[in-house]
């Protein structure tokens, strides 16, 4: 067993264990538990390969997984560290043995005052469960369905804390419920979510596990979704997150149920749709995607992939690149996608912004190639006492391993959980 007082040192990285910290030049960087325990695992077994079976009875207590789970997990823990699966600078992957972790590790001994780095706030539910492993809250989802008002069959999961402050995820593009659990991109943000809330998310129609056969698109029937999904899942008060398209769909909600939202979170939102902007580009800039994904929805090797990745997540590595082809194809249809992509882009909650009386948090990356920073800048300017946050990144769909990720969570705790403690 690791010692609680023991400290592991590669290269510009810290691992923590007494307080299931990872640090890069001394600043706390945002790491799901369960990529920890990876890491910690492989380096504490660096003199030897670790077998993918020992990582199942390590890392998932030996429940059946797959194997993208366990890639999934490797990218995560690398991505953690600055290490990819081309260079392999820390962690090794052995042909048909398993990984090992490679690289010079100092062993280190934290002094009894060690105190936990300034930065984000660790996980609350990070304390050992009597076993003495932490709690994997994040491995575990409920999953059920709902209707809508109009009939449309809608997928929603709970996972995280029991009894965690309940936030609501509402519905955007591009999601699975089950598949999302082994997505590069996805995965490591679910866990980071589930550590400090009681999270409720589902596919929007047209989605996932939702109907994909919906005819009807509009905004009011997504409102309508979110409607059914809060019913459902029995919860009266809560914090809800829009992100790009959910953000006026959750701005909508807000404006319908004051008194069911404590907090509104509006991440790379809008108050109107590209194809309603006055800004000549843009429009032309919304066809331009229509036209690509009609022609390279969920094709391998596809100009579309390449171009979506340079504006959804420029930062991206080779892994993150190629798992959009899954979460493509698993999602939804190319023929949902575009009247999905045509739909949202008309959106105008501009109406209802300025009736909006819930705490607000918006939040914006600097450079976000698919809604500019303008449009942040101007939700938080008519949405009265709103606070606005810049995170310094280019990527639409944010990934746990920048330093903006850190931000963002650090955020989340001080608006919403400080007001419950």
């Amino acid at each position: 067993m690791v010692e609680n007082r023991m400290r592991y040192r590669f290269g510009r990285h810290e691992l923590l264990v007494g307080t299931r910290e990872l640090l890069a030049d001394g600043q706390p960087c945002a790491v799901e538990p369960q990529v920890f325990d990876l890491l910690l695992h492989l380096i504490d077994k660096r003199e030897r390969v670790v077998t993918q079976d020992e990582l199942v009875a390590a890392i998932w207590n030996g429940r059946i997984v797959s194997d993208s789970a366990i890639s999934a997990r490797i990218s995560a823990a690398r991505a953690a560290i600055g290490d990819d699966g081309t260079r392999q600078q820390w962690i090794k992957t052995v042909p048909r043995r398993g990984f090992r972790f490679v690289g010079e590790v100092q062993v280190l001994s934290a002094s009894p005052s060690s105190q936990v780095p300034a930065g984000i706030k660790p996980p609350r539910e990070e304390t050992p469960s009597r076993e003495g492993a932490p709690s994997r809250h994040a491995d575990r989802q409920r999953v059920a369905f709902c209707r809508s008002a109009d009939g449309t069959r809608i997928a929603y999961a709970v996972s995280g804390k029991n009894d965690g402050y309940p936030l609501i995820r509402a519905g955007h593009w591009l999601t699975h419920l089950e598949h999302d659990w082994a997505s590069p991109i996805w995965r490591p943000l679910l866990d980071c979510f589930d550590q400090r809330f009681r999270l409720i998310r589902y596919d929007q129609r047209g989605n996932g596990l939702s109907d994909w056969d919906s005819a009807d698109f509009s905004l009011d029937r997504f409102v309508e979704d979110l409607e059914a999904v809060v019913a459902a899942a029995g919860v009266e008060r809560f914090a809800l997150y829009g992100t790009s398209q959910g953000a006026p769909i959750a701005i909508a909600y807000a404006h319908r149920h004051p008194q069911r939202v404590s907090h509104l979170v509006l991440q790379g939102g809008y108050e109107k749709g590209r194809l309603l902007r006055d800004a000549e580009g843009e429009r032309a800039q919304g066809e331009a995607i229509l036209t690509l994904i009609r022609h390279g929805w969920g094709k391998p090797g596809s100009a579309f992939i390449r171009a979506f990745a340079s504006m959804f997540v420029p930062t991206a590595d080779r892994e993150q690149i190629d798992s959009l082809v899954d979460l493509q194809r698993l999602t939804t249809s190319p023929e949902n996608a575009a009247r999905l992509r045509a739909a949202v882009d008309h959106f105008d909650v501009s109406g209802l912004v300025g009736q909006i009386s819930v705490p607000t948090l918006v939040i914006h990356c600097r450079d976000d190639g698919i809604q500019p920073l303008e449009q942040g800048r101007q939700l938080a300017a008519r949405i009265a006492h709103a606070e606005f946050l810049m995170l310094d990144s280019a990527n639409h769909v944010l990934l746990a391993n920048e330093p903006a990720a850190a931000t963002l969570f650090h955020e989340l705790d001080r608006f919403i959980l400080s007001a419950h403690e």
